[in-house]
């Protein structure tokens, strides 16, 4: 046999301190003349780590050193290898990668009795075989041997290619594991090994090394079962004399020996399995052998390191919904309560995630507010590590109406108070106890919470009444943006039929306000557009109305719209504003006399928004119904409108029958003037014809019922929605992650 090795290319390693080699491994069979008669080749990759590597590290005499020690390196590459350590020495690590670094269990350490005090050799790999067809103690030798090779990574893709040695390994672990915990615990080890890098599963897996370990894991339990109902008899015998005392102590260092041993035998078992789950294939064979009953079994126990695997691997099964189920009914929640608070960290920060993961079902939120889980998370609230995922958690509790009470007998509200949350977006707190308890002395995190409580109906907007002064005040005393953003979208919220919206206005002068930022750049959008939702707001009180329309801000409207008429939401809103206006007759005169806003409603009365359409019909209904001049044109135009579609869809026939009919109405009509208003486009119809096409063209007309789609006459009349399907004050999403 004649084997020649081939130097390929060579890179730094990715992340760690190392060099890459890739080479190529030729197997030559000689014949008897002396010619290759067989050959194959393998490519294989040597890593060279340069821990010692530093910034005052001399790198020519490194590059040096590798070069002679790797004999897959020709010394006329040399100067590449100096100048990839020399990048080395000069790359720093990303803080992106640190700050997404997350809690995952520690690297298993060697077991005790998996050390031997000889050093094992790759070359003497056939010898480590030969010990495994011996008795037990040579197999516990020889596979500690090959354990030593295994835990350095550089040796992994060798051992692969020898089969005889996986082979035997994988025989010995299924003849024997019930016989020695320390023979199975070095085996499992060294499939471990593998296992810890994804282009070596399918080897782990080829060996049933997954399934081995599910039925060790199972059978370990059962023992442990065993093992504790034997420690019960014998304590509840109740020693007299000193005999029976030492007989249950003895029994007791026994246990203790064979639990911590044990303990070793899951932990490895439990760490393959979770690597192995990375495929999600793998993942379900797992799931339909009861993995959830084991890990969670496995939560009674108190080796910390051990725990913090197991918790780790529900943590990554629970965002399955089956998953979820199984440790609903397997009262994982009481057994994690036990872990709030606890000393280890990781462990606690784990916990806590997986109970996150958990509460997004309200039954096993249930079961935590039954555990006694709020004070527990409340008193969290003050540690900066955990601080964020106990909050989201609190969050989730508080979202059932029944458990919202038990936060008043807490420091919760307290400590809340003055938290920034920037992690949660309140969708749906409703609570009155976090309103009253904390609005009198206002924090930074709460000033966020009000405009979400107050877009709510129900008995939490009538609180607000006592406070309407404040939020007034603070609109004109405030400079922040953020914070008036947030005064106003609550102030725009209340719609209540008690407030007194004049005298609001007028104490504190708002009107010189509310029209100096309708100017199209006077601030940010947001702001501008909550502006607008406030004018639609208080327009519903006819004071307010006449005061608004007396000072100008209807020009400013329309201005406003001329220059936003491509965003929907400012569109929806403005013309929300003058369908609120139009039902007060001091302000109707002005809008229908003073204003070109009836012909800018006809303009968006096709629409391609269908709240927009929806919004213009009503407003141009009421306006048609007390303006007779006003009523002929928007007649016509609607008739202008679909005559235009009839004869669009005839042409469309004529010139090819085999095409449906084809017609577009997602375009926005021009308008066409005359000396008497707006005419059809070719003037040859009569505008009373339309009349009777309204019914079977569908458009509506008043007949003294306005109130289809905004109810003026409800105490809380609904905001129209815009192109996106949600007010543009309601926030449609929770942040948890």
């Amino acid at each position: 046999t004649q084997l020649k090795v081939t130097a390929g290319s060579l890179d730094v390693h990715p992340t760690e301190k190392a060099l890459v080699v890739q080479y190529e491994v030729e197997a030559s069979i000689l014949g008897e003349n002396g010619g290759p008669m067989l050959g194959e080749r393998k490519e294989g990759q040597k890593i060279i780590r340069v821990k010692s590597l530093s910034p005052t590290t001399d790198v020519a005499a490194l590059a040096r050193k590798v070069v002679e020690e790797c004999k897959l390196i020709p010394a006329s590459r040399l100067p590449q290898v100096e100048q990839l350590l020399y990048y080395l020495q000069n790359r720093k690590s990303s803080p992106v990668e640190k700050e997404k670094k997350t809690v995952k269990p520690k690297d298993l350490t060697p077991f005790e009795g998996t050390e031997l005090n000889e050093e094992a050799s790759i070359t003497k790999m056939d010898e480590y075989v030969e010990l495994l067809y011996e008795g037990l103690p040579e197999k516990i030798r020889g596979s500690g041997l090959i354990l030593q090779l295994a835990r350095n990574p550089d040796n992994l893709e060798e051992l692969l290619y020898n089969e005889a040695a996986l082979g035997a390994l994988a025989r010995v672990l299924r003849e024997d594991w019930k016989q020695s915990v320390e023979l199975a615990t070095i085996i499992i080890y060294i499939f471990f090994c593998f296992s810890s890098f994804s282009q070596f599963h399918a080897a782990v897996s080829h060996y049933k090394i997954g399934a081995l370990c599910m039925s060790v894991v199972e059978h370990e339990l059962k023992r442990h079962d065993m093992w504790r109902e034997e420690l019960r008899k014998k304590n509840k015998s109740a020693p007299e004399n000193g005999s029976l005392r030492r007989d249950q102590d003895k029994t007791l260092r026994k246990y203790q020996a064979l639990l911590a041993k044990q303990e070793q035998l899951l932990r490895v078992s439990l760490y393959l399995l979770l690597n192995l789950a990375e495929d999600t294939r793998t993942e379900l064979k797992m799931r339909n052998k009861n993995i959830v009953g084991l890990l969670v079994k496995v939560l009674d126990r108190d080796d910390e390191e051990l725990l913090v695997l197991v918790v780790s691997f529900l943590k990554k099964l629970s965002i399955f919904l089956e998953n979820k189920n199984d440790m609903a009914e397997l009262d994982t929640v009481e057994r994690l309560a036990r872990l709030i608070p606890c000393e280890h960290d990781d462990l606690l920060n784990l916990t806590l995630r997986l109970l996150l993961n958990l509460s997004f079902d309200s039954g096993l939120r249930a079961k935590m507010v039954e555990v006694g889980l709020v004070p527990k998370l409340t008193a969290l609230l003050g540690d900066e590590n955990n601080r964020q995922v106990a909050m989201r958690l609190l969050y989730h509790i508080s979202m059932d109406d029944r458990f919202r009470g038990m936060f008043v007998y807490t420091d919760c509200i307290p400590q809340v108070r003055h938290d920034p949350l920037p992690f949660i977006v309140t969708e749906r707190t409703h609570s009155s106890c976090l309103l009253l308890g904390a609005f009198p002395v206002l924090g930074n995190g709460l000033k966020m919470l009000m405009k979400n409580i107050s877009q709510h109906d129900g008995p939490t907007k009538p609180l607000f009444i006592d406070y309407v002064g404040d939020l007034a005040a603070e609109i004109r005393a405030v400079e922040g943006e953020v914070w008036i953003l947030e005064c106003l979208g609550t102030l725009a919220n209340l719609t209540i039929p008690d407030l007194d919206w004049e005298l609001l206005l007028k104490e504190y002068n708002l009107v010189p306000f509310l029209k100096d930022n309708l100017k199209p750049d006077s601030a940010e959008d947001d702001l501008i557009l909550e502006v607008v939702i406030m004018i639609g707001t208080v327009s519903m009180d006819d004071a307010c109305a006449v005061m608004l329309a007396k000072s100008g801000i209807i020009p400013a409207l329309i201005e406003l719209l001329n220059a936003r008429q491509e965003d929907d939401e400012f569109v929806c809103q403005i013309v929300y504003v003058f369908y609120q206006m139009v039902f007060h007759q001091a302000t109707r005169d002005v809008i229908i006399k003073d204003t070109q806003a009836p012909a800018y409603l006809i303009d968006l009365m096709h629409d391609k928004n269908t709240e927009i359409r929806k919004v213009c019909d009503n407003t141009l209904d009421i306006i048609a119904e007390y303006d007779e001049e006003w009523g002929r044109k928007i007649q016509s135009e609607k008739f202008r409108f679909h005559n235009n579609q009839w004869l669009d869809m005839v042409e469309s026939r004529q010139v090819d029958e085999s095409e449906p009919y084809l017609y577009d109405n997602d375009e926005r009509t021009d308008l066409f003037y005359s000396a008497d208003g707006i005419t059809p486009g070719d003037g040859s119809v009569s505008p009373d014809f339309f009349g009777d096409l309204q019914s079977q063209n569908g458009d509506s007309h008043l007949t003294g019922d306005v109130g289809d789609v905004f109810d003026q006459t409800s105490s809380s009349p609904g905001r129209p929605v815009t192109a996106y399907g949600f007010r543009p004050d309601e926030q449609l999403f929770s942040q948890y992650s």
